[in-house]
This record gives C-alpha cells, sequence and structure tokens, in this order.
C-alpha cells in the first residue's frame, strides 16, 4: 500500500541497519496550543505527511498529518488496527510500566480498542443508546443547567469561562445522560478529576470511578430508565457488564473534555473576533459556523492515539513495520495545505475536517455534542450579551498538552444581570438534531 506522498521526505530508517532516525518529542511543556500549528508545518515540511516521532521517553510513534493519509488510516482496519496488544513495544516489554501513553493506550473491552464484528457489536449498542437522546429534551436539560450556572457566577459580573461554564457545563449533562443522581454524579465527577491528575492519587481515584460506574451498571439490570446506561445494558448486542463500564468510561472521559474545549474555544472566536462576531449578530454567519470552525482551526483532541500496523509496508513515504504506534494528527491533517483554499482558510459551511476521526471509528456522538455546545453557546450569548475579554487576546493560554486542545482560562467581564431564580427558556437554536 502505497500513499500519496510515497516519495514526500527524506527517508527515516537507516537503508542499512534499519534503524529509525531520531524522533521529535511529541511531549513536554512546550508544546502548548499556541506551539502546535508551526510544530507541526516543521514536521510535515521535513518529513512530509508522517512523520516520526516519540510520545514519551524512549517510546517511538508515527504522527499522520496529512489528511489523505489520515483518511486511509481510519478506513483501513485490515491494515491498521486499533488493538493495542498488536503493539510491538509493548509485546517487546520495552514500554515502561509508569510511561504516561498507557493509560491512553491499554486494552480495555470497549469499540475504541476493538476491531471489526467486536467493534460492530459494541458500536451498535454504543450509536443505538446515543441515537436513543431526544434533541429536544436534551436542549432543554443543556439550557436549564446552562441558566443555573450562569446564574452561580452572574453577580459578581466576571467570571473565567472554563473553570465557571465550559468545565461545569458538560459534566452536569453527561452524568445525567448516564442515569446519575445530581450527588453521585459529583462524586463521579471529583473521581474522574482525580483520575487525570497524573498524581499518586490517581489509581485509587480510577479505582472510585470505576465503583461508582460498576454500582450504576447494577441498578440499571434491575431498574431500566430512560438513559445511556440502560440503553447499552438492554441492548441486543448483549454487552457484558464489563463492556458496558468501559464504554461508559470511553464515553464519559472523551466526551466531556472535547465538549469543554469546543464551548470555551467557540466563545473566545465570538469574543475575539470582531469581523465574525458582527457577522453572526447580522444574521450572515450561525453559531454553527463558529462551532464549525473551531473543528477546522483549534480542533478539541489535536492527536488522538492510536492505530497499530499490521503489517509491514511504505505508508506516507515511510518505512512502517508491523506493530509500530500511528497517532492521529487531527489537527495537523486539517490544516494539510492540499486540502485548504490558497489562503489557507476553511470555507465556511465544509465539514470535511477530521476533528471527530473518520472511517467506522467517527466518533458516534458528535451530534449530541454539537447540541450541547451549541446551546451552551447560545444561552451565555443571551443571558449575557455584553460579554467581553478581561486581559489582552495575547494574553489568553492554551493547556499544554499535545493531545487536548483547549484554553487554559476564559476570563471575561460583563454587566450583572437580573436573572429568575427560576430561569425562563431561552430562544430555540438552530438547527436541532
Amino acid at each position: 500500500m502505497n500513499s500519496p506522498h510515497a516519495d514526500a521526505g527524506p527517508p527515516t530508517r537507516c537503508p542499512v541497519t534499519g534503524a529509525r532516525a531520531p524522533s521529535t518529542a511529541l511531549y513536554g511543556s512546550d508544546l502548548d496550543g499556541d506551539a502546535m500549528p508551526a510544530f507541526y508545518e516543521q514536521l510535515r515540511g521535513f518529513h512530509g505527511p508522517v512523520a516520526p516521532v516519540s510520545v514519551a521517553p524512549g517510546v517511538d510513534a508515527w504522527l499522520v498529518i496529512g489528511h489523505r493519509e489520515m483518511l486511509q488510516l481510519t478506513r483501513d482496519e485490515q491494515d491498521f488496527s486499533h488493538d493495542p496488544r498488536r503493539w510491538s513495544l509493548l509485546r517487546e516489554g520495552r514500554v515502561p510500566a509508569d510511561s504516561p501513553i498507557l493509560p491512553m493506550v491499554g486494552w480495555r473491552p470497549a469499540l475504541l480498542f476493538a476491531d471489526g464484528q467486536q467493534h460492530r457489536r459494541m458500536r451498535a449498542a454504543v450509536s443505538a443508546a446515543l441515537a436513543g437522546i431526544n434533541g429536544h429534551e436534551l436542549r432543554r436539560s443543556v439550557r436549564a443547567t446552562a441558566e443555573e450556572v450562569i446564574v452561580s457566577f452572574a453577580e459578581r459580573s466576571e467570571a473565567d469561562l472554563v473553570a465557571d461554564y465550559a468545565r461545569k457545563l458538560p459534566l452536569r449533562v453527561i452524568t445525567e445522560l448516564l442515569g446519575l443522581d445530581d450527588e453521585t454524579g459529583r462524586h463521579l465527577v471529583e473521581a474522574l478529576a482525580g483520575t487525570a491528575s497524573a498524581t499518586s492519587g490517581a489509581a485509587d481515584a480510577s479505582k472510585r470511578m470505576g465503583a461508582i460506574l460498576l454500582q450504576l451498571i447494577e441498578e440499571k439490570r434491575r431498574h431500566r430508565g430512560n438513559d445511556i446506561t440502560s440503553a447499552l445494558l438492554h441492548h441486543p448486542a448483549q454487552l457484558t457488564d464489563e463492556e458496558v463500564l468501559h464504554n461508559l468510561v470511553v464515553m464519559f472521559v472523551a466526551g466531556n473534555q472535547t465538549t469543554v474545549n469546543w464551548i470555551a474555544t467557540t466563545l473566545r472566536i465570538l469574543l475575539c473576533d470582531p469581523q465574525f462576531r458582527s457577522s453572526l449578530t447580522g444574521g450572515h454567519l450561525s453559531v454553527d459556523d463558529a462551532l464549525d470552525l473551531v473543528l477546522w482551526r483549534f480542533p478539541p483532541t489535536q492527536n488522538f492515539p492510536a492505530r497499530y500496523a499490521t503489517r509491514d509496508m511504505t505508508f506516507g513515504g515511510q518505512h512502517i513495520r508491523t506493530g509500530d504506534m500511528l497517532i492521529l494528527g487531527l489537527a495537523g491533517a486539517n490544516a494539510d495545505p492540499e486540502i485548504l483554499p490558497d489562503d489557507g482558510t476553511p470555507v465556511v459551511g465544509n465539514r470535511s475536517h477530521l476533528a471527530f476521526g473518520a472511517g467506522p471509528h467517527i466518533c458516534p456522538a458528535q451530534d449530541p455534542a454539537r447540541l450541547i455546545t451549541r446551546t451552551a453557546v447560545d444561552t451565555i450569548r443571551h443571558r449575557l450579551p455584553d460579554l467581553e475579554l478581561a486581559i489582552p487576546q495575547s494574553d489568553l493560554q492554551w493547556i499544554k498538552s499535545p493531545w487536548s486542545k483547549g484554553l487554559a482560562s476564559l476570563p471575561v467581564r460583563f454587566t450583572a444581570p437580573v436573572l429568575p431564580q427560576h430561569p425562563a427558556p431561552s430562544p430555540e437554536p438552530q438547527p436541532v438534531l
């Protein structure tokens, strides 16, 4: 299998020994959101659409940043597997037990780590559970929750829309979709925060998260509800409790952070781009256009692990060996000059971006995620119409992560509105699911 760019870039393995040339680190504090676009273009200029990187000290992989190569990588399950048990470095014991990449790629019985029939079986259950979400009810729930969150900080006339809004809203909505009550949902949120803390307490937090979800599964086995957990448990695919648990973890962890990033970055564009804001107010552009612009330029997940080569091949001009890890460079592929207009600006209305992936494993939750994000943005624009940045735009910072593309904070100020204690409905956002 040869890529369209089979001759791009210099060889990255010695033709005599087969040893790989030194790779570029895809980790470290220097790789924040501001630095990453230039980083991708440097890799593209030197290596072409597939570049050698290290994802942790001593752990090499390939970063795929070509749009056509990304489509091939995500669509071809025969040559590129999702199962990390195929990873040669792991099989050979060359990945340290404490490597920070392991929590992201360790095998679990979830659709994210399955191929073929196993993946289709689990995806059928997950897709059906998500399709069962009533869009009108979800919109009302998101709006009511957004109103409550806004009330919690509105009297201050200032807020950090990341910490005070974008981080709080999706968690509450997602835990409700899973079928958790408010108190248990708060405990799950706390456990998730501990799991992601990369501290000595992360393991205990992970166990708490698992225990909460197992208790939820046991409850929904006995008493079916109108929620995602119940839908998974009672689907004809007959997922085991362990499979339901790990698919819930994937949906909760992946769905939460990406939605946080999507909400905050969309609000950043509306606050910082006067032309876009004016076009939005004048009806020339919609909030959905802003959402799509974020997915093109600032995809909430900028890199995503992983696929594993099932055979030796030439791909993107590189010599890939069986068991090599390949990273989905979503942000880099979106910026591929070959698929953008000459000025490098995505066309409004064009949704050929790869923010949700592609192929059989394309994100199954993109429709509810868009509804949640659109409603969150619409509601705060309606309730706080004079929002403005509280600091210069140049002082805004991205979180320091090669994986996630999100703002560290978004300080704003506004005129404290008179808000009802029992929030009234906001106007219906358009379009619906």
